[in-house]
């Protein structure tokens, strides 16, 4: 939308996300990510943290299930989205102001840690022409240990499927990958 503040933030989640089902039945999830910057120190040759910005968060209906499912405290995420602020009168008749991020797209920051990515299929996102990718379901990671979600194969196959055109050699090009009557693969 026009005249939105959208902002990327990197930090880490101060608690397990909390998923709500609001009356008319859309889900959301409500969380908070510190931001720490951290600098380093030439005199003493030591990195030192800076003040933390505590940013709260929420994100809907999937997105809102995937986050609840896959993320937990501690961990360092990169979180895009759209910075709001509210005013309201507390309880002891102060006015207050709170910023809020509504999450549009949120992921594992992988500066620190690895994560394995499984995507969901029956969504309005891409759903890709890779057999491979939409087989096995997906969050990313699984740092709760959460069961996995959507559809798993009792075994995985030991290789991807001969379709996949990045399964030999890592960048799926060839000489005649795009100069074929095939046209280019499918992602």
């Amino acid at each position: 939308m026009a005249g939105e503040t959208v902002i990327t933030i990197i930090g880490n989640l101060t608690a397990d996300p909390e998923l709500r089902t609001l009356s008319d039945g859309n889900p959301v999830a409500s969380f908070t990510i510190a931001s720490t910057p951290r600098t380093y120190n030439r005199r003493t040759q030591q990195y030192e943290d800076g003040t933390a910005l505590f940013l709260r968060c929420s994100a809907w209906n999937d997105l809102a299930r995937h986050i609840s499912q896959s993320c937990s405290k501690g961990m360092r995420v990169v979180a895009q989205g759209r910075l709001s602020q509210h005013s309201y009168q507390a309880h002891d008749g102060s006015n207050r102001t709170v910023m809020e991020l509504t999450v549009d797209e949120i992921g594992p920051s992988l500066r620190y840690a690895t994560a394995q990515v499984t995507k969901q299929g029956g969504h309005n996102g891409y759903q890709g022409g890779s057999t491979y990718g939409s087989t096995y379901g997906s969050t990313y990671g699984n740092p709760a240990g959460n069961p996995p979600v959507g559809p798993r194969p009792a075994t995985a196959p030991s290789q991807p499927p001969a379709t996949d055109p990045w399964a030999n050699g890592g960048s799926g090009y060839t000489p005649d990958t795009f100069t074929t009557d095939a046209g280019e693969p499918e992602f």
